[in-house]
């Protein structure tokens, strides 16, 4: 943030974040000293809205379910190379959510 700031000193900087508590400090010096930083935070039990965790969800399943992995070397060349593969055919993520489903998000990515 420090670098975006930084980068940006006359302009009004938004940012969105996940409900994660660290996300939320109760008296955060950081931001009372940089009053042009917004913090705006997604409902709880969304993260159907966050992209990244959509990507995580096909990550783990396409690539890491069911798998033992004996390093973290090990770990990070089968993200690796399912990134490659992955990137060769990459879309843009749609997400819809169903009017009236139960409370968790059903998506779809097309």
């Amino acid at each position: 943030m420090n670098e975006i700031v930084a980068a940006y000193p006359d302009r009004e900087i938004h940012a969105v974040l996940d409900n994660l508590n660290t996300h939320k400090p109760r008296d955060d010096r950081w931001l009372k000293s940089h009053p042009q930083v917004h913090l705006h935070f997604i409902p709880a039990y969304s993260s159907w809205l966050n992209q990244v965790e959509c990507w995580f969800s096909i990550l783990g399943k396409q690539a890491l379910t069911g798998v033992s992995f004996t390093s973290p070397r090990q770990l990070r060349e089968a993200i690796d190379k399912f990134v490659a593969a992955y990137n060769q055919t990459a879309t843009q993520f749609e997400w819809t959510k169903a009017v009236g489903s139960s409370d968790r998000a059903q998506t779809e990515i097309l």
